[in-house]
């Protein structure tokens, strides 16, 4: 790959990672209500879970829409359900001093699993793959799964602490509660344009 296409694919990753979408939105929550520390987590699963997804579709997964065109239907569906399961799950998060037992972040896993039903990781993988990638050789989709990791791990962070910075301005219960369920409405509303296209 050359600096200048580099560079492109650079800029093009940092405009789709940087960009609020379904996984800031989950990061800066999972800032606000659980601290930078215990959402290192939910951050590495966003960080790498994307890049790790790029591989096999970068690959000739995405190959699976063309060949059984149900397949799209099949991720929307399933994307509609993990996104009202996550919007309910930020949306009842417990507020400080009445943390539940089982109050707790995004792992790793639930994190990089939402990347597989996300439409806008889709999109963002199609995209990157089309544009940088067109050749599909495994040198080729190596460099932007790695752009990806090194931009998406400075968007991870960049949410997250954005979400712990405003702990201390959530530290009242009610206000918490209103950022919590403005937050499950902003994650749905920010995929309608994607699940609705």
């Amino acid at each position: 790959m050359t600096a200048d296409l580099l560079l492109a694919l650079a800029l093009f990753a940092a405009a789709t990672v940087f960009s609020p979408g379904p996984n800031n939105l989950m990061l800066m929550t999972s800032g606000a209500n659980f601290g930078l520390r215990r959402s290192l987590p939910h951050l590495a699963g966003v960080a790498y879970g994307f890049p790790l997804m790029i591989l096999p579709v970068g690959l000739g997964v995405m190959q699976v829409f063309e060949v059984w065109p149900p397949a799209y239907t099949l991720l929307k569906l399933v994307s509609v359900a993990y996104l009202l399961w996550l919007a309910w799950k930020i949306a009842h998060q417990a507020a400080p001093g009445e943390a539940q037992a089982n109050a707790r972040p995004l792992s790793f896993v639930q994190a990089a699993a939402f990347q597989w039903v996300n439409p806008k990781a889709w999109s963002m993988a199609l995209g990157a793959i089309t544009l940088y990638a067109a050749s599909r050789d495994l040198s080729a989709v190596a460099w932007v799964s790695a752009t990806y990791a090194v931009i998406g791990t400075a968007s991870a962070v960049a949410w997250t602490v954005l979400g712990t910075g405003m702990r201390r301005w959530l530290a009242d219960p009610r206000r918490l509660r209103v950022f919590n369920w403005t937050m499950a409405a902003l994650l749905l509303a920010a995929m309608a344009p994607v699940l609705l296209g």
